[in-house]
């Protein structure tokens, strides 16, 4: 059977293959007082803005997201 000729200028004919990978999260347990840690990061929050009222939501919010990313990480 006879093979098939590769190009002279070194170049495959095949295009290569680029896999398509999404980092793999791996949760990990929370403490048990992860709502205090929540709530104390609100607090300091609150406190840079110097407590100004109609923000407690937010800065809830932004504490929960800052608090349970310490306890998510990412693998390849």
């Amino acid at each position: 059977m006879a093979r098939a000729k590769a190009p002279k200028n070194g170049s495959s004919t095949r295009k290569p293959v680029l896999k398509k990978t999404t980092p793999k999260i791996l949760p990990v347990t929370p403490p048990p007082d992860l709502e205090s840690e929540i709530r104390l990061r609100a607090y300091l929050l609150a406190e840079q803005r110097g407590f100004e009222p109609g923000h407690e939501h937010e800065d809830w919010v932004v504490a929960e997201q800052e608090i349970l990313s310490r306890y998510t990480q990412q693998s390849a």
